[in-house]
């Protein structure tokens, strides 16, 4: 097989390098990739606001699956344009994609098929949301409604920081995405990821993890776009599990299929578990980032043919086989992340990193006259398997003792509530 992936991201460099291991590949491209992607797959500059040049490239050179990493070009109907090319795509179609481009449609879905989430307001002007928020009381979450990269959502502690996020989403902070604002109910309890393989009618459950938003250690400072994750995630054990199947992720299903717009590709049900059982958070339509890193260390499948059976619409005779390891990523990010930080610092002491136990996975890297440069805010994402949290911690923290980057940070404390539960 002839493949494509889409994306520049840690998430993609994961994808690429679980992908290249399949026995049924031929050639493996990426657009555009990053510094670390180089060696699993060729790299390709397509312009993917112009859907055309994808597909005339599709066609060129015989691409039996196009894989999308990233929200943005399903929201913008990649996955449409290509299979009305003929062209096989791992990824929902731009209506399905609404779960994550608008978080008032996964809401209204919500409200229609009964799935427990917090109770919630949606606006179009300030003065209204702030009043919902004023009258709600904090703490309280404010969201832009559309894709803000991870960074247009708002836990408030306080009214005060609560009425500045709806003015900042209003102003123009997020661009578009804070057009139209969501203000919910503050949920108290524990996060955790569920990830889902679905061809419309059918979800394959593919894996737990959690992930660490915030930039400090002891989960505090701003939300980014993710600073490390682990898994499995132990708060999610098979019971629960089965129930979140059972009263989220099916009856999301048949609202998107009665509606005309059936759900294909990797449904990732970010979730709150609290003693009356888990709540949806939020919706994304497509892997994690840094959640795809320890989901792709785990996976002990081909990963090819389960991309191909969302594509081809029936994934219920597929079966995903996992390690019993523990599987924990610590992200590596530039000074000054999440708000301004420079590019261009060089990184030294990558090789010889990688081994069986150990993965370095690049995201805003680029390569440079032989030489690995910081290219964005979240730079690489350190990987580790063992045989407890603790140990596969140890490992990460080991490896990333031995790179050298002076103009890069990280927190120290990632995967501590797994390794609280050890001991």
């Amino acid at each position: 097989m002839n493949i494509l992936l889409i994306g520049s991201g840690g998430r993609e460099h994961a994808l690429a390098w679980k992908i290249a291991q399949s026995p049924q590949l031929d050639r493996l491209y990426i657009c555009l990739g990053n510094g670390g992607t180089r060696g699993v797959a060729e790299t390709v500059d397509l312009n993917l606001d112009d859907h055309s040049s994808v597909i005339s490239f599709c066609q060129l050179m015989a691409i039996d699956l196009v894989v999308v990493g990233p929200e943005a070009p399903l929201v913008a109907g990649l996955a449409d344009d290509l299979q009305k090319a003929n062209i096989s795509v791992f990824g929902p179609s731009k209506a399905a994609a609404q779960l994550e481009g608008s978080k008032n449609f996964t809401k209204a879905l919500c409200d229609r098929m009964a799935v427990p989430t917090a109770a919630y307001g949606h606006f179009t002007n300030a003065t209204d949301a702030r009043a919902y928020a004023t009258e709600q009381g904090a703490p309280i979450v404010v969201k832009a409604d559309g894709l803000a990269a991870g960074k247009g959502v708002t836990v408030a502690l306080t009214l005060e920081e609560a009425h500045a996020a709806i003015d900042d989403c209003f102003d123009g902070a997020f661009g578009d995405a804070g057009a139209e604002v969501v203000v919910e109910e503050f949920l108290s309890g524990e996060e955790a990821s569920m990830f889902f393989l679905c061809d419309g009618k059918t979800a394959l459950p593919f894996g737990t993890a959690q992930d660490h938003k915030r930039v400090g250690d002891g989960d505090t400072g701003p939300n980014t776009g993710g600073m490390g994750a682990y898994s499995p995630a132990p708060v999610v054990d098979d019971a629960l599990q089965k129930e979140i199947l059972d009263t989220i992720i099916t009856p999301s299903l048949d609202g998107m299929a009665a509606a005309g717009m059936p759900f294909r590709g990797v449904l990732f049900a970010g979730l709150m578990i609290d003693q009356s059982g888990p709540k949806l958070i939020e919706y994304n339509v497509r892997f994690g980032d840094p959640e795809c890193q320890v989901l792709m260390m785990r996976l002990q499948s081909d990963l090819v043919p389960l991309l191909q059976a969302c594509a081809d619409g029936d994934v219920s005779k597929m079966q995903a086989d996992w390690s019993p390891q523990f599987a924990l990523t610590v992200v590596m990010a530039a000074d000054g992340y999440p708000a301004g930080y420079e590019k261009g610092s060089q990184i030294n002491g990558l090789n010889g990193l990688n081994d069986n136990q150990t993965q370095v996975f690049h995201a805003g890297t680029k390569e440079l006259n032989g030489t690995i440069r910081a290219s964005g805010g979240r730079v690489l994402a350190v990987t580790a398997q063992g045989d407890s949290a603790s140990q596969a911690q140890k490992r990460a923290y080991a490896a990333i003792d031995k790179i050298d980057w002076p103009q890069g940070f990280c927190r120290k404390d990632i995967g501590w509530r797994a390794v609280q539960r050890e001991t």
